[in-house]
C-alpha cells in the first residue's frame, strides 16, 4: 500500500510539471490577470484628508505606533482629527494631550471635532466608548447640549447616577425642544428620582 501511495504521489508531480513545462513552452499568461495591490493610504493634505487614511489605525492596538510614523498634519484641524483618532481608540488622555498643546483659545473648537467624529458612536449607541468621548469634549465646550445627553444616557446604562443626573439636567437647562431627546433624558432622570 505505501508502494502504491509513493507511485502514484511521483506520477502526480511528473504531470504537473508537463502541464506547467507546456504552458511556458507556450509562453501562456494567466487567464485572469492579477489582482493589483491596494493602494497604501495617503496621511497628507488636510486634517480631514490625514483623517481618512488614519481611521482604520484608530484602535487601542495600533493608534500611537501609527500617529507616531503618521503625525496629524500641524494646527487646529490636525489637532482635532489627532486627538479624535485617539478618543475613538480609548486613549482619552492622549487625547486630552493633543487638544492641550493647542492655544487656549482653540481648544474648544479641537473639540469639536472629535465630538464630530465621536457622535456617530454615541447614535449606535456604544455607552462604553461614547461615554468617555463625550466627557472629553465637555472638558472643552461644556454648553454642548448633545454631548451633554449623551454623556448623561452613557453614565446611565453604565450605572453611574449622580453624573447621569447631573449631565441630563444640564442638558434640559439647554436645550427646549419637545423631541425624542428631551423626552428620554426626562424619562431617565424620572428613573433616578432627580427631575
Amino acid at each position: 500500500m505505501s508502494r502504491a501511495l509513493h507511485l502514484s504521489g511521483w506520477v502526480y508531480v511528473a504531470v504537473c510539471a508537463w502541464v506547467l513545462a507546456g504552458a511556458l513552452r507556450r509562453g501562456r499568461r494567466p487567464e485572469r490577470p492579477l489582482e493589483p495591490h491596494a493602494a497604501a493610504p495617503q496621511f497628507g493634505g488636510s486634517g480631514a484628508e490625514w483623517f481618512a487614511a488614519m481611521k482604520p489605525y484608530c484602535n487601542a492596538v495600533e493608534v500611537e505606533i501609527q500617529q507616531q510614523r503618521h503625525p496629524a498634519p500641524q494646527g487646529l484641524a490636525g489637532a482635532g482629527f489627532g486627538a479624535a483618532c485617539y478618543a475613538l481608540a480609548g486613549k482619552i488622555d492622549s487625547a486630552r494631550a493633543t487638544i492641550d498643546r493647542l492655544p487656549a483659545g482653540e481648544r474648544p473648537r479641537a473639540a469639536g471635532i472629535v465630538f464630530e467624529v465621536g457622535h456617530p458612536v454615541a447614535d449606535a449607541g456604544d455607552d462604553r466608548s461614547a461615554g468617555p468621548i463625550m466627557e472629553l469634549v465637555l472638558e472643552y465646550w461644556p454648553n454642548n447640549y448633545m454631548a451633554l445627553y449623551h454623556a448623561g444616557m452613557s453614565e446611565y446604562s453604565l450605572g453611574q447616577p449622580e453624573l447621569s443626573r447631573t449631565h441630563l439636567r444640564s442638558f434640559l437647562d439647554l436645550y427646549h425642544e419637545n423631541d425624542g431627546w428631551r423626552r428620554n433624558a426626562l424619562e431617565v432622570l424620572g428613573r433616578l428620582g432627580g427631575e
